[in-house]
C-alpha cells in the first residue's frame, strides 16, 4: 500500500470529499444520484460511504454539515440516504436471527458449491464477470477492481444474480460483502433480502432493460429475452420476533480501563467526553470475519488504514496501542493489562449485529472469567434512531424531522475542519 493510498483511507479524506460534495447534495444530488456513468465518473453522488461504515466521519457530522448548507428539503433525498443506513442497522439489531440465518445460509451454499459442479462454475462465472451478460460482468469487474459499486448497479446486479442467474441470494451477498470498501452487514444483507423479496415479504425487485439503459446513459441495453422478466419471491422463515435496542450500560469512567477500538466504528471522541481515561488499547479489525473466504486485499488494507489514522490522531487518549487479530488475543492482551494497571473494564463503541458484535459477544466471557466487565457504549445517535426501524423505511421516514431536531446536541464539524 502506497502513502498515496493510504492517504485515502483518512478522516482527512473523509472530510475532503464532504466539503468537495456539498455544493451538489441538494437538487443535483436529487436529480443525478441514480445515474451509474461507469468507473472513474460516479461524480453524481458523495462517495462518502467507506469513511460512514467505519466512522472516520459520523453521520452526525455529515448531517449537521448538510443542514448548515441546505434548507432539510432540499436536501432530503441525500439525508433520507443517510438515515438508510441507520434504519438498516436498526432493523437488524432488533432482528439478529437475521444475520445469523445469513451466515447459515452462506454455509450451506457454500457446500452445494462443492458439491454441484454446475453451481460452481455458475458462481465462478458471476464473480468474475464471464456470464456473458454485459452489463453484469462489467459491475462484476467494476467491484473486484475498485471495491465500489453505485447504489443504482448494485440493485440491478443483485436482481440478475437471483432471477436470471438463479444463484443463492446468500453468495451474492457475500460477493459483495467480501469486495465493497463500505460493505456494512445490516445494508448489505438487508439490501439483498429487500431485492429477492425476503425484507419486505413478496415485495422484489425486478431489472429492466430499458431502466439501465436510461441510468447509464445508453453503455448498457441487455438484449431482450437476456434478462429475467420476472422476480419470483424467495421463501424463508418468517422473520424473528423483534428484541429491544440494547439499554446503556451503567459504567463508571474513573474505573482502571483499558479501551478496544473496532473498525466498526473509528470516532472513540465521545468515550473520551464521558471522562474515560484508558492505560491501553487493543485493536480489532473484521476483514478475516466478514466471510469464511478469502476477503479482497483492497478491504483489509482500507480497514488497516482506517485503523492506523484513528489511532494516531487519538495518539495522546489511547496509551500504548496494540493490534489483535481476535478474541482470544485480546483476552490475553487484557491479562497484561490487569496485572500492570489493575484494570477492571474494556470500553468499546457499541456494535450492531454483524462480524464485530460476534466478535464482542465471544469476548464477553473471556473477560468476565478473569472478573473484567466488557463495557460497550451507545451512541446517542443510534439510540435514538434504531427503536425507530420497526417496519419499513417509509414509517421510519417518518420519524427523520425529529432526529434531525435532536442533533442539536452533540459534535459540530467546524468551518475550519471542512476548509482545511
Amino acid at each position: 500500500m502506497t502513502d498515496t493510498e493510504a492517504r485515502t483511507r483518512t478522516r482527512a479524506a473523509a472530510l475532503a470529499r464532504l466539503r468537495d460534495f456539498l455544493p451538489r447534495a441538494g437538487r443535483d444530488y436529487a436529480r443525478l444520484r441514480n445515474f451509474d456513468l461507469g468507473p472513474g465518473r460516479h461524480a453524481h453522488v458523495s462517495g462518502l460511504s467507506p469513511y460512514l461504515r467505519h466512522r472516520l466521519i459520523t453521520e452526525e457530522e455529515v448531517l449537521k454539515a448538510m443542514l448548515a448548507r441546505h434548507s432539510p428539503q432540499a436536501a432530503g433525498k441525500f439525508i433520507q440516504e443517510v438515515f438508510w443506513r441507520s434504519y438498516w442497522k436498526g432493523w437488524l439489531e432488533m432482528r439478529p436471527g437475521v444475520w445469523d440465518s445469513y451466515r447459515a445460509g452462506l454455509a450451506r451454499a457454500l457446500d452445494d458449491v462443492q458439491t454441484q459442479s454446475g453451481l460452481r462454475r455458475s458462481w465462478e462465472a458471476a464473480c468474475s464477470g464471464q456470464t456473458g451478460i454485459t452489463c453484469f460482468d462489467h459491475w462484476a469487474q467494476e467491484l473486484v477492481q475498485t471495491g465500489y459499486l453505485h447504489n443504482h448497479a448494485r440493485m440491478w446486479f443483485a436482481s440478475i444474480w437471483i432471477f436470471t442467474l438463479h444463484l443463492p441470494w446468500e453468495l451474492g451477498a457475500d460477493f459483495f460483502l467480501r469486495h465493497l470498501l463500505d460493505g456494512c452487514p445490516a445494508s448489505n444483507t438487508l439490501g439483498w433480502c429487500w431485492v429477492g423479496g425476503l425484507q419486505t415479504r413478496g415485495k422484489t425487485y425486478l431489472t429492466r432493460p430499458d431502466n439501465i439503459a436510461r441510468f447509464t446513459e445508453g453503455r448498457f441495453f441487455p438484449a431482450p429475452g437476456e434478462l429475467a422478466s420476472t422476480a419470483p419471491p424467495l421463501t424463508c422463515p418468517d422473520h424473528p420476533p423483534r428484541r429491544p435496542i440494547p439499554q446503556e450500560e451503567n459504567w463508571d469512567p474513573s474505573l482502571p480501563s483499558a479501551c478496544l477500538l473496532t473498525s466498526e466504528d473509528l470516532h472513540p471522541g465521545p468515550l473520551f467526553d464521558t471522562g474515560l481515561h484508558p492505560f491501553a488499547t487493543a485493536t480489532w479489525q473484521d476483514a478475516d470475519a466478514l466471510s469464511p473466504l478469502m476477503t479482497a486485499d483492497h478491504v483489509a488494507q482500507f480497514k488497516t488504514a482506517a485503523l492506523q489514522d484513528a489511532t494516531t490522531r487519538w495518539a495522546d487518549r489511547l496509551g500504548p496501542v496494540t493490534a489483535c487479530p481476535d478474541a482470544r488475543a485480546i483476552a490475553r492482551w487484557a491479562t497484561t493489562q490487569r496485572q500492570a494497571h489493575g484494570i477492571t473494564q474494556i470500553v468499546a463503541p457499541y456494535a450492531p449485529a454483524g462480524p464485530t458484535a460476534d466478535m464482542l459477544s465471544e469476548l464477553k466471557p473471556l473477560l468476565a472469567a478473569q472478573d473484567i466487565r466488557l463495557i460497550r457504549v451507545l451512541r446517542p445517535y443510534d439510540a435514538r434512531a434504531w427503536p425507530h426501524a420497526t417496519h419499513g423505511f417509509f414509517r421510519f421516514k417518518d420519524r427523520i424531522p425529529g432526529l434531525l431536531s435532536a442533533l442539536n446536541d452533540g459534535e459540530t464539524l467546524s468551518q475550519k475542519q471542512l476548509t482545511n
